[in-house]
């Protein structure tokens, strides 16, 4: 019998969308015939968001994942009991973003002790995350801290658009000043050894330039395309590797979106940032590269501006779900990689 991997499931801000996009997803019997998911959150609050969405799932809140039932139509909990129950929807709160933090180093520690064989994100909001005493810049930046890995990268995931960025979650003045051959060269690596494995044998990654058309032969900017980028790719070119760039932006995410390229590396978080949310925000996926284990998010935030209303969309979470199977280590399980590389 085929592996199923096991998907630990963050509930993320407790405040926002998290709750109830987690509950309309699970809700899709479908998702139970790739992965045993789990929700890492709070009971209650599920319980709520399940009334606000009429979901018809019963809750099996457990302390141990050996508890799980992962069968369709029951939604299994290792609840943290955080949430009190009149925490307001759409506002920051500091109980909330601590707890977010929680739900993440809870998940954490099953996937080190080996019970999980992915991460899925739900929202979190930055400003609430650091008013409950965690000051990280996002979810990237904490799972790194967590995992003891000094370094991740994040890659987006959008219909017909993959990027990786560089630089992420600072301006964009630190960005330039970051940016140097060595962490270029990581990143295209980290893209590199991420679509090898979802089965892309040889993938085609462009790279893109700082400047505007990638400085036009010195015209644009002091000269960054040939300090702090050509020479990562002369050597990962020398490889053998499908390494083209720098390239003018504007002109290479349409021509990764119309096939040309298996994925793009952005210099700076809104350089890649804008096309991929262009592309598919309903449907983008978070995947960050690097850590020990596999982790994917939904590609929007907690929208509190709809919190606890039952609107939200659930098909990033959808979707972001399916690219953790797809990643994950499987056991007993051979990829298919046809399936892979039409997501990943």
């Amino acid at each position: 019998m085929s592996y199923l991997p096991v998907v630990g499931i963050t509930m993320g801000d407790a405040a926002g969308i998290g709750p109830e996009v987690i509950m309309k997803a699970l809700a899709h019997q479908s998702v139970y015939s790739t992965c045993r998911p789990l929700v890492i959150g709070d009971a209650n609050r599920l319980k709520k968001a399940g009334q606000i969405v009429d979901s018809q799932l019963t809750l099996n809140v457990i302390e141990k994942v050996s508890a799980a039932k992962f069968t369709p139509g029951t939604l299994d909990c290792i609840d943290l009991g955080l949430i009190p129950d009149d925490l307001p929807y759409g506002q920051v709160s500091p109980v909330a973003g601590d707890a977010a933090y929680q739900f993440i180093a809870r998940t954490v520690e099953l996937t080190h002790k080996g019970e999980l064989d992915a991460i899925c994100t739900a929202p979190l909001n930055k400003e609430a995350l650091h008013a409950g005493g965690h000051i990280f810049p996002g979810h990237t930046e904490m799972l790194a801290h967590l995992t003891g890995i000094d370094e991740v990268s994040m890659m987006l995931v959008a219909p017909n658009l993959r990027v990786i960025h560089v630089t992420t979650h600072i301006g964009i003045l630190d960005a330039i000043h970051r940016i140097e051959p060595g962490l270029v060269k990581r990143t295209i690596e980290r893209a590199h050894e991420t679509l090898i494995r979802a089965g892309i044998d040889n993938p085609r990654i462009g790279v893109c330039g700082i400047n505007p058309h990638a400085g036009e032969n010195g015209l644009f900017g002091y000269g960054e395309e040939e300090e702090k980028i050509v020479p990562a790719i002369n050597e990962l070119t020398s490889r053998g590797w499908d390494v083209q760039g720098p390239l003018p932006a504007d002109t290479l995410f349409f021509r990764a979106g119309r096939g040309d390229f298996d994925v793009v590396v952005a210099m700076y978080h809104d350089q890649g940032h804008g096309p991929v949310k262009v592309m598919g925000l309903e449907e983008g996926v978070n995947v960050t590269v690097g850590l020990p284990v596999i982790r994917t998010s939904v590609d929007h935030g907690t929208a509190f501006d709809i919190a606890g209303t039952g609107v939200a969309d659930e098909r990033s979470l959808l979707e972001a779900l399916k690219q953790a199977v797809d990643l994950a280590n499987r056991r007993e399980m051979p990829a298919t990689s046809s399936t892979i590389k039409e997501n990943i």
